[in-house]
């Protein structure tokens, strides 16, 4: 074994206490969690994001606080649902949040498993998705947020200030960010296009696709789809 870590759902509850902590609590016992594991010496502390339901949503606030007081362990999700993000805020949001874990981050994104919400996304205002998974608006957020950690320009400067054409990339930039972050694939397609962007794949025993054969052969191809597809693209790393 290389590394291994530990993925939290962030379950919380109504805090009546024991097993049934609130928000609040489950908060603070996730670093607390992360500090011991720190300290044990354990690879990665890992957290899924949700929303609309009690379990971890806005994963930022609560890695930052973990990168803070921690020195090794390396902070990261699984996945965040990119149909949710405003890519270039949370661009902005990654970026210092690996400046304050010194490059501790490994940043899982995705469409996102199921949710309890009809089409969720829509009420935190993006609009104009014609897949019922909204699977289109996921990977055009993720292109904007690529793109803009990579630090290419996102937009026009003001003349007045800058000359005419001048363009601006976001602020703050974490070299080496864009070469942490992973593509939670629940397809052996979508494995194929994590591949052809260039971004390290995340499998898990979320498929959502029903082949024949076990899951340890369904994974294994899945895997060398990636690979090929990564090789195929013209990716080195």
């Amino acid at each position: 074994m290389k590394a291994f870590g530990f993925l939290s759902f962030g379950h919380y509850g109504s805090g009546r206490g024991g097993a049934d902590p609130d928000a609040r609590q489950a908060l603070k016992d996730a670093i607390e969690i992360a500090e011991g594991a720190d300290a044990l010496g354990v690879n990665g502390a890992y957290f899924r994001v949700h929303h609309f339901a009690r379990q971890s949503a806005s994963p930022m606030p609560l890695l930052s606080a973990i990168a803070a007081r921690t020195r090794h362990i390396e902070v990261g999700t699984g996945v965040i649902d990119m149909r949710y993000e405003n890519p270039l805020y949370l661009a902005e949001e990654a970026a210092q949040l690996d400046l304050i874990a010194d490059g501790r981050v490994a940043l899982g994104v995705s469409r996102g498993s199921p949710e309890p919400a009809l089409r969720g996304w829509e009420a935190f205002g993006y609009l104009g998705s014609t897949d019922p998974r909204g699977a289109d608006i996921a990977r055009e957020h993720f292109d904007t947020f690529l793109r803009a950690i990579k630090g290419e320009p996102m937009t026009y400067a003001d003349p007045a200030q800058y000359g005419a054409g001048a363009r601006l990339a976001i602020e703050p930039q974490s070299p080496g960010l864009a070469e942490r972050v992973w593509w939670g694939a629940g397809s052996g397609r979508t494995a194929e296009w994590a591949g052809e962007q260039g971004v390290n794949l995340m499998s898990s025993t979320l498929l959502t696709e029903a082949n024949e054969g076990t899951f340890a052969a369904q994974q294994a191809d899945q895997l060398r789809r990636y690979r090929e597809a990564f090789a195929k693209a013209g990716h080195t790393r």
